[in-house]
């Protein structure tokens, strides 16, 4: 991974790739599709496949208020891109030296001398430049005066609409994890660290691991059956999770606790990542100790079968 702070610095072997930037939040199916082109048309050339994405997201600096909140975190990301396609990845630092360039700041001084682009391959609502100000047409025309390789990868569509970051927000949140998977080709996932809790799921006999710092989006309130990997490390356990507050003991804050079917050892301070596989069914508060009992033996059995499906 190359990290870009400036307009000068890129390394030497690195220019002359087929480039592409872009927001690739989630690196959904619509990505795959256009690095998969990105790779054909760079493997035929002879150079690299290079992928540019931005850390943070530029709206995050300019529009914190209405920032979409990351459907991956940035390592994912530049993992991601690489499984896609790319053979290298590049990240924005971004900051105002990136930020207050124009259009055409941005084509002269990054796409044509920092990277020696030898072709471009972008999404046909790709912006670029301050208040984005420039776009595809704009590049075509200027890619034919300079001599490079520009194509535009139109969007992927499924079941009739267009797959986009947007799309996938949309259905995670309304706990649509399965629909929000054929997007993304892989279930949606989450990080976090976990924390002490209050301690009742040991004391019903089944302890929950209560997930801090999730740095991405958190689908709806509800119980899902999910993959949990210790660590960040496979192959995973299955794992039924509850997000949302615990009406049954009078709770209003919302939590994320995994229970870990056949897992043993101390999980504290330790991170886990969680792959959402289905989502079972809502939140609701239940009439004592034994109504919740039987629902929790309930979902551990649907989750078992859906982790080893």
């Amino acid at each position: 991974m190359i990290a870009i702070e400036n307009v000068r610095d890129f390394p030497a072997p690195t220019r002359g790739a087929f480039v592409t930037v872009g927001n690739f939040d989630g690196v959904h199916r619509g990505h795959q599709h256009l690095l998969s082109r990105l790779r054909q048309k760079a493997d035929s050339a002879g150079a690299p496949a290079l992928a540019i994405t931005f850390d943070p997201h530029p709206a995050t600096l300019l529009r914190p208020a209405q920032a979409p909140v990351p459907l991956v975190w940035p390592d994912r990301e530049v993992g991601l891109l690489f499984e896609a396609g790319a053979t290298e990845v590049g990240v924005f630092r971004t900051g105002p030296w990136l930020l207050g360039l124009s259009a055409r700041e941005f084509f002269d001084r990054v796409i044509r001398e920092q990277f020696g682009a030898k072709g471009l391959v972008e999404g046909p609502n790709f912006a670029f430049g301050h208040d984005r100000a420039g776009d595809v047409a704009i590049l075509r025309d200027w890619c034919a005066e300079e001599g490079i390789d520009f194509e535009v990868v139109e969007g992927t569509q499924i079941d009739g609409e267009l797959v986009s970051s947007s799309r996938i927000r949309r259905l995670l949140t309304a706990g649509e994890v399965v629909a929000a998977t054929s997007l993304l080709s892989r279930p949606h996932r989450i990080r976090g660290v976990v924390a002490r809790g209050a301690g009742r799921g040991a004391g019903l006999g089944f302890p929950t691991a209560n997930l801090n710092a999730i740095d991405t989006l958190i689908p709806a309130d509800g119980v899902y059956a999910a993959i949990a990997f210790v660590d960040g490390k496979g192959p995973g356990n299955p794992a039924a999770c509850h997000i949302g507050p615990n009406a049954t003991f009078g709770e209003v804050a919302r939590t994320v606790e995994a229970h870990l079917l056949d897992f043993s050892g101390d999980l504290y301070g330790r991170g886990i990542e969680l792959d959402f596989l289905a989502r079972l069914r809502g939140t609701r508060k239940f009439d004592g100790p034994d109504d919740l009992l039987r629902q929790i033996r309930a979902d551990i059995e649907e989750t078992r079968r859906i982790g080893s499906a």
